[in-house]
């Protein structure tokens, strides 16, 4: 795994489409019983170096009812996004990850984690890549319906405070999906 680890940091493959160079963040152990699926790091995050320290992260902790110490375990959870380097500012906010990654690295990951128990899919991205034709016509109608895809996959909307909107008008969310999230999450990791 370390190996596996070391050469997707050292990748190189989209660097000259990448506006603030290489950077892959991911967190991944043989051990990891969830994997949390996102889109790509964002600025911070490349910054940074750390997968998920920012305010997406923040929320996405609450959401799962878990501490930094947990979520940053990698032994207990994965953290691998679709797009390993940030994919650059767009007009609305930031591209969508390389297309690259996922298929040239994904699989590779999952054949070193056997004791992964439940894959958190996070935003349109990394459902539309694993759900295929199981997911619905909507990313709402999807997470009102996180329960046909449990138990391999909880699905979720991206916990960006640029989501606020779409939280407010789907209340539903917090009352229902939110509590069986922190359920599951407990369930697996204790």
């Amino acid at each position: 795994m370390q190996k596996l680890l070391q050469e997707i940091r050292k990748c190189e493959i989209c660097i000259p489409e990448l506006e603030l160079g290489a950077n892959p963040i991911l967190s991944a152990d043989e051990a990891s019983k969830i994997v949390i699926i996102g889109q790509a790091p964002g600025q911070i995050v490349h910054r940074n170096g750390v997968p998920w320290k920012d305010k997406s992260g923040e929320n996405l902790r609450s959401w799962m009812g878990i501490d930094n110490e947990i979520f940053y375990n990698p032994k207990k959870i994965a953290l691998v996004p679709m797009g390993f380097c940030y994919p650059g500012k767009g007009k609305s906010g930031d591209l969508p990850p390389r297309k690259e990654c996922a298929p040239l690295w994904h699989e590779l990951l999952f054949q070193k984690m056997q004791n992964v128990e439940m894959i958190l899919l996070i935003g349109k991205y990394a459902q539309d890549y694993y759900l295929l034709q199981s997911k619905k016509k909507t990313l709402t109608e999807t997470v009102k319906n996180y329960q046909d895809f449990l138990p391999k996959f909880f699905v979720l909307p991206h916990p960006s405070p640029r989501n606020n909107i779409w939280r407010a008008k789907n209340e539903w969310f917090e009352k229902l999906v939110v509590p069986k999230l922190k359920e599951e999450v407990k369930r697996v990791l204790s």
